[in-house]
This record gives C-alpha cells, sequence and structure tokens, in this order.
C-alpha cells in the first residue's frame, strides 16, 4: 500500500470515526431529550464542521468534505431534536399540571 493511500484510508477511518461518534447522542435525545446539550455547544460544533467542510473543498479533499457534511447533518438533526423534545415535554408537563386543575 503506497503513502498516499494510507493518508487516504486514515483520513477516512478518522473521519468516519468522528462522525458517527454522534449517532449515539442523537439516538439519546431521541429517546431521552436533549435538555443536557446546549445550544451554544451545538452551534460552534456545527461551526467548526462547516468550516472544516470548507478547508475540504478548498483541498478537493473528497475525505473530508463527506465525513462532513455528514456530520453537520448530524448536528441538525441532533439541534432539531433537541428543540422538538423539549417542546414535546413542555406539553407534556402543560398537559399534566392542567390535568391536576381539574
Amino acid at each position: 500500500m503506497t503513502t498516499e493511500n494510507w493518508i487516504t484510508l486514515t483520513g477516512s477511518l478518522g473521519g468516519f470515526c468522528t462522525t458517527f461518534a454522534f449517532v449515539p447522542q442523537v439516538w439519546k435525545i431521541w429517546k431521552q431529550g436533549g435538555r443536557d446539550l446546549s445550544y451554544g455547544m451545538l452551534t460552534i460544533y456545527l461551526l467548526g464542521v462547516l468550516l472544516w467542510l470548507t478547508y475540504g473543498i478548498l483541498l478537493k479533499a473528497p475525505e473530508v468534505v463527506v465525513t462532513n457534511v455528514s456530520t453537520a447533518i448530524l448536528i441538525t438533526i441532533a439541534t432539531a431534536l433537541k428543540a422538538w423534545t423539549a417542546r414535546r415535554d413542555f406539553a407534556k408537563q402543560a398537559s399534566l399540571k392542567g390535568a391536576e386543575g381539574h
């Protein structure tokens, strides 16, 4: 295997690991809600990923582009799920409080 192939393989595996490390977090948000995650962290993380994506595009590095597009999608899903579960939990609590008042 050539040095260039090793570099590509290393970058691809690293990108895969850092991208898919976020999948359990998205699953946890889906199941338990995302109140322990801050929108600030998610925003900064997304900004960093978009900068890496831009870097990959400028370098014409498909491994960097693909992994960062995937990560950006996961962060966007996590942020949307956090907002959705927060609304769901708020509505659930409001309906419980309403039921107690009757």
